[in-house]
C-alpha cells in the first residue's frame, strides 16, 4: 500500500480504512514516510477532516506506535489535559489533590506553546527535577507517591512526537480530527482508566471560538470513550490569565502558595477543584461531583495534596524540603517592575494572548522551538477582570533580566489591559460535556 495513495485518497475526501491509517502512522514511525509526506497528509486532513471512526483509528495506531504502559495499583489510573492558556498552573495542584484522595495520576505533559506555558517548562525551574525519567521511575513514583508529572519519552507515542513537529511548521496544527489524534494518542499510551479534558474559551485560548472549543471537547470525550477510556471535559474561561501569575517560577511559587494555603486566587482554586470533582467522580473514587468537590478540598485543606507534592519533587530528583523552602530554591529575576494603571476605572477586558506574549517577550516563552527559557522570568499580582483600580494602581508586576525586556513586556501588558464600567463576568467552568 503507497504512502502516497493514502494521501491522495484523502486529499481527494475519501474515509481511510483502519489497515491504511495503521500503514501511515507506521510510516511516521519509521521513517518510511518522508516528511513531505507526512507535511501533505497533514494538509489533506486539515482541509478534509475525518470521520469520528477514522479520528479514533488514527489515535489508536499512534498510541500503538510506542510503549503503552500498564497498572496493576489498588486506586483508579486518571488523569488530566489542558488545551493551555495563560497562568494556567493547574497540573501542579490538581495531580497531587487528586492522589492524595486515592487516584493514581502519571501526567505526561507538554512544553509551552506560542502565548501559552507548559507544564514541563514549569517543573524545570525547580532544581534538579527530572522531567524525562525512564519508564521504571516513572511507575514507581506513581505507585508509591500517587503522581508524577513528566514528558513525552521517546518510546510514548513517537509517532505524535514526529507527526507533531511537522504541523508545527506547516500550519496544520488547528485541525480538530489531529489536535484530538494527538492529544490522546499520549493519554491512552499512560495506561489510563479514566480521563479529564480543560478545555479553554476566550481570548487566551489556542480555539479561536467557543464553538470551536466546543467541538474539540467532543471531539475528544467521543473519541477516548470509543476507545475504553472515559472521558469528560470542561470548558473553562480564558478571557483572563487564570492564576495571578504567569511564567515559570512564579508560577511554581504561586501553585505551592495554593498547595499551602498561604495565598488562593478565587478563579484558579474553583477550576481546580472543578477538575478535582470530575476526575474523582469519573474514576469512581466518589460517587458525585459535589461530594467530589467535598473531597478535593478537605485533601487540599488538611495539607495532605502538599505532602504528595513535595514527595513527588523529591522522587523525581527535586529538593527534599521543597515545600518549607520553595522560595529558597526558585530561581528569581534580577529586575522588577510594577506597570501601573493610567487612570481610574475597572479592568473590563484583557487581552489574555498579548499577557501571554509578554512573558515570551520576558524570556519566559520560546519564539523559536530552539531558544532556552529563563525560568525565573514572569508576571505576578496581575489584577481579575472587573477589578476597580485606582489611577497609579499597580496592574502587575514584572520580573525581568534586563532594562529592555522590562521596556517591552510594559508595553505589552499595558496594551492588553482596557479600563471602563465593569463588566459583565462569567463563571470560570462554562459547561460540562460527557
Amino acid at each position: 500500500m503507497l504512502i502516497s495513495e493514502i494521501i491522495r485518497k484523502k486529499r481527494d475526501g475519501g474515509t481511510l480504512s483502519d489497515d491504511e491509517i495503521a500503514t501511515l502512522v507506521a510510516g511516521i514511525t519509521s521513517g518510511e514516510a518522508a516528511d513531505e509526506q507526512v507535511g501533505a497528509f497533514g494538509m489533506a486532513v486539515y482541509f478534509q477532516g475525518m470521520e469520528a471512526d477514522e479520528a479514533a483509528a488514527l489515535t489508536l495506531a499512534m498510541r500503538d506506535s510506542g510503549d503503552v504502559l500498564t497498572w496493576d495499583l489498588p486506586g483508579p489510573v486518571v488523569d488530566k489535559h489542558s488545551t493551555g492558556g495563560v497562568g494556567d498552573n493547574v497540573s501542579l495542584m490538581l495531580a497531587p489533590i487528586v492522589a492524595a484522595c486515592g487516584g493514581y495520576v502519571p501526567m505526561i505533559s507538554g512544553r509551552g506553546l506560542g502565548h501559552t506555558g507548559g507544564t514541563l517548562d514549569k517543573m524545570e525551574s525547580i532544581p534538579g527535577y527530572s522531567v524525562t525519567p525512564d519508564n521504571d521511575t516513572f511507575e514507581r513514583v506513581v505507585r508509591e507517591v500517587g503522581c508524577a508529572i513528566i514528558g513525552q519519552t521517546g518510546t510514548i507515542a513517537p509517532a505524535d512526537k514526529r507527526f507533531y513537529g511537522i504541523r508545527d511548521v506547516t500550519a496544520t496544527v488547528e485541525s480538530i480530527p489531529l489536535i484530538t489524534a494527538s492529544i490522546l494518542s499520549k493519554k491512552l499510551a499512560a495506561g489510563l482508566d479514566a480521563l479529564v479534558m480543560d478545555v479553554k474559551v476566550g481570548n487566551g485560548a489556542f480555539m479561536p471560538t467557543y464553538e470551536a472549543s466546543e467541538e474539540l471537547a467532543r471531539s475528544i470525550a467521543r473519541v477516548s470513550t470509543a476507545a475504553g477510556v472515559p472521558c469528560n471535559a470542561l470548558l473553562t474561561g480564558m478571557n483572563q490569565p487564570l492564576a495571578s501569575a504567569a511564567g515559570n517560577a512564579v508560577e511554581v511559587r504561586n501553585a505551592v502558595e495554593f498547595l499551602t494555603n498561604v495565598h488562593r486566587d478565587v478563579r484558579l482554586e474553583w477550576v481546580t477543584l472543578a477538575l478535582a470533582a470530575e476526575m474523582l467522580t469519573i474514576s469512581e473514587i466518589t460517587e458525585n461531583r459535589d461530594l467530589g468537590f467535598s473531597v478535593a478540598r478537605a485533601a487540599l485543606e488538611d495539607g495532605r495534596a502538599a505532602e504528595v507534592f513535595g514527595k513527588m519533587v523529591a522522587a523525581l530528583g527535586g529538593p527534599g524540603d521543597f515545600i518549607a523552602s520553595y522560595d529558597s530554591h526558585l530561581p528569581k529575576a534580577k529586575l522588577i517592575r510594577d506597570v501601573r494603571a493610567p487612570s481610574e476605572g475597572h479592568v473590563c477586558e484583557v487581552d489574555t494572548r498579548a499577557i501571554g506574549l509578554a512573558v515570551v517577550e520576558l524570556g519566559g516563552g520560546r519564539k523559536r522551538s530552539s531558544d532556552e527559557i529563563d525560568p525565573a522570568v514572569g508576571i505576578t499580582g496581575l489584577v481579575d477582570l472587573g477589578q476597580a483600580v485606582a489611577e497609579g494602581t499597580a496592574l502587575c508586576t514584572l520580573h525581568a533580566q534586563t532594562e529592555d525586556q522590562l521596556d517591552v513586556a510594559e508595553a505589552q501588558v499595558r496594551a492588553a489591559y482596557r479600563l471602563g464600567d465593569p463588566p459583565e463576568l462569567s463563571e470560570p467552568v462554562l459547561d460540562i460535556i460527557s
